[in-house]
């Protein structure tokens, strides 16, 4: 790494990353930031990955693996001062290491067999949407699928959330629910909508054989759910099982019993490859 050291936030390589906070620049330069020493690993094994890296010098000594990893693969990489990680980072806390990457998201077409899949259909929460970026990775889903009314998954606050998973799975952005919808079918999953208020039980649905196949799943917003409208192109709403006195699941935690109670099903009877990692 280079002597010299990044002191004032008004440097255009410094004020550079710090416009890709906005939507609009980012989308500009299909670029974005992937802040902490976890999402940074996960950038650089990602194809395509860290455009350049901003460290401080104390996170430089800490994690001189990424540094390596990011010289090795040709990405600039620049030390900046403490005040400066606190103008680029987005955190309370900055962890000093901050990565520009490349924008890594894929055409719908694109998306190869789908066997379990998750729709963003107006979810707003930043935080909401990279914890089931998140959870489907984990879950071993093939797609998520932001529509085009929902949050920018290149959020600095959805990015972290997922922890890493934005750079494990495809991820399809701006597409319209109907055409998600639509290409999940044509592809021969049922596609369910997830629904506090839907007629048909998950557990009975999963007993039933109706998660066995591809299925894909379409979660809506936060405070209203899914319209009426959407859930009329899907296969029926669904609704997560309430056993004790709690009004409602959020939505983060409703997706994560849909999806892994849908990968349990399709895994039922089949010999695993491997042996589970633990959380």
């Amino acid at each position: 790494m280079a002597g010299h050291e990044f002191t004032s936030a008004r440097s255009p390589r410094i004020k550079g990353a710090r416009r890709l906070a906005k939507r609009a620049f980012r989308q500009r330069e299909r670029r974005f930031l992937a802040e902490g020493p976890q999402a940074v690993r996960e950038a650089l094994a990602a194809p395509g990955g860290v455009h350049e890296l901003f460290t401080t010098a104390e996170a430089a000594q800490r994690h001189a693996e990424l540094v390596d990893a990011a010289h090795a693969r040709g990405a600039p990489v620049h030390r900046v001062s403490l005040e400066v990680m606190a103008e680029l980072a987005q955190t309370v806390t900055p962890q000093g290491l901050l990565a520009v990457c490349d924008f890594v998201d894929v055409g719908l077409a694109d998306v190869g067999e789908v066997r379990l899949a998750a729709v963003l259909s107006h979810v707003r929460d930043p935080g909401n949407a990279g914890t089931v970026v998140r959870t489907a990775d984990a879950a071993g889903a093939d797609v998520v699928i932001f529509t085009d009314a929902s949050v920018d998954p290149y959020n600095g606050k959805c990015v972290r959330a997922s922890a890493g998973s934005l750079f494990h799975l495809p991820v399809v952005v701006g597409v319209p629910v109907a055409e998600a919808i639509a290409h999940l079918r044509a592809a021969g999953a049922r596609v369910f909508a997830a629904d506090g208020g839907g007629d048909r039980d998950l557990h009975a649905v999963a007993d039933s054989g109706g998660l066995d196949g591809p299925v894909g799943w379409v979660f809506g917003n936060e405070a209203w759910g899914l319209p009426e409208e959407t859930v009329a192109l899907t296969d029926g709403a669904v609704s997560v099982p309430i056993y004790g006195s709690a009004e409602s699941l959020n939505l983060a935690t409703a997706a994560a019993v849909c999806l892994y109670t849908t990968a349990r099903q399709q895994r039922a009877g089949v010999p695993a490859a491997g042996t589970a990692r633990g959380a």
